[in-house]
Order: structure tokens, then sequence, then C-alpha cells
């Protein structure tokens, strides 16, 4: 039985995945660091997936927002898997609209978490991805991507937090059980998953506030650390952690890939 491979390219990690027909037969995740060479990658993507793969790859499909790394991606898989990869990027058709004022600078995560959640829930749709950033990819009900907001991830505030302080200590992002820290690394915990979760409902607020129809949006959480805040969230209402994943699998379909 031949497989997909999936890659997802992001800023703090590489997620991996192998389908057999429509089935995420697994998933792994790397660092993401510039300066490691395509055989690097391609050793630790082989140590990674190992007996999971029992089959020859007939195809390949990756997102990425790291350009610099692209063409190790590209090489590592023609290599390492035997195959030339697809990449989405501006201009491959995936079935989603790009409906903004350059499109160019939609990244392809949020294109395929876009075609993924679309094709789950219908629309209209926030998708709120918790990443490297936070973002929010606002979908039509007829599969139109209109925009949305950026902010810092909690990871990303967290870490240039601690970078910038002399005293507070690096601490273990665990959900906080109230929001008065008796403790520094409490009130660590408490200032920066409270708040993510408040600036995440509230934004959604705003931008259900704006919509442009009357049909308010499901919003739909996904990305690493979805699992860590959603819970904090009122204005969540699913969870879906291998959304990306699903959308390059669909995207692979669309854009006429056999496995």
């Amino acid at each position: 039985m031949s497989s997909l491979l999936v890659v997802d390219v992001g800023n703090t990690n590489i997620v991996l995945g192998i389908y057999r027909d429509d089935v995420l037969v697994n998933s792994w995740r790397m660092a993401t660091a510039r300066e490691r060479t395509a055989d690097e990658y391609g050793s630790m993507a082989k140590l990674l997936i190992g007996d999971a793969l029992d089959d020859s790859i007939e195809g390949a499909i990756v997102s990425s927002v790291v350009p610099p790394l692209n063409s190790a991606m590209s090489w590592m898989i023609g290599k390492y898997f035997g195959i030339q990869p697809l990449f989405v990027e501006p201009g491959v058709k995936t079935g989603i609209g790009i409906h903004v004022d350059n499109p160019q600078e939609v990244g392809a995560d949020r294109i395929v978490n876009c075609v993924a959640a679309h094709a789950a829930y219908g629309g209209p749709l926030i998708i709120v991805d918790f990443g490297t950033a936070t973002t929010f990819d606002c979908i039509t009900a007829d599969g139109k991507f209109i925009g949305g907001v950026i902010m810092p991830g909690l990871r990303t505030a967290s870490d240039e937090l601690v970078r910038k302080t002399a005293k507070l200590p690096a601490t273990e992002l665990t959900p906080p059980t109230r929001a008065i820290g008796r403790r520094t690394e409490d009130c660590i915990r408490a200032g920066v998953l409270w708040g993510t979760a408040d600036a995440v409902d509230g934004l959604v607020r705003r931008i259900k506030a704006e919509w442009p129809s009357k049909t308010e949006p499901i919003v739909v959480a996904t990305g690493g650390l979805a699992g860590l805040v959603a819970p904090l969230c009122k204005e969540i209402e699913s969870v879906h952690p291998d959304l990306t994943l699903i959308g390059l699998r669909i995207a692979a379909a669309a854009l006429g890939l056999k496995w």
C-alpha cells in the first residue's frame, strides 16, 4: 500500500505525517533549525518515521512559512523518500479563495488550515492557530478567506518576558488554578495563560462584531498549544490539533497527487 507524506514547516517545529488513503497513520515533530543540512533533516525524518513506513511514498506535499528551508526540504524528500514534493504556495489552487489585499502574504499553513476546517465544519469559521504566532483566520460560508489577526504566540510571549527580565524565572506553562499568584511562577502562568485566553476571547468577539454576514461563525482551535489554551477560552467551540496535516492531505487530492 502506498502513502502520502505531508510536511508542515513552521518557525518552531516541523511536523511530518504519513497518510494511507484518508487515514493519518502517525505524525512526528522535530525542532526547526535553519542551520541543519538537508541530510540532517533526512536522517532525522527517517529515524522518526522508522517502522511506521512499511510501504512506498507515492506523493509528498509541503506547507512552509520558513522560505530558507524550502530547498532543503525539497532536496531531502527527493533523496530520502524518492519523490519530488509539491509546495502549497500562492497561486496553487486549493479550493479556498484568498480575498485579501495581497494574497502573496498569506502563509501556507493558514491556507491549509482553512482547507481542512471548511471541509470539516463548513462555514463561516474563525480558525485560531496556537503556534509561534497565534493567528485568527476568517472563512466565509462559501469558502473565502477574508483576512484575520496575528498576535504573538503563547511561548513567544513567555520566552520574551523571561529573556528581557533579570529576575523572572523560566516557568513551565501549566494551567493556572487562580488569577492571583502567590509565587512568581504562578504569577507568570496566570499572566501568560489567562492573558492569552482573554486576548483570544476578546479578539474573537471583535471579529464577530465585524463579520460580513448575519450567521455567527464557528470558532475552531488548532496548533501545538491549542490543548493548553483552548480550555481556558470561552469563545472556542472545538479543538482540532491535526488541522494543518488534514488540510495538506485534502490539498494534495485537490491538486491531483496520487497515493
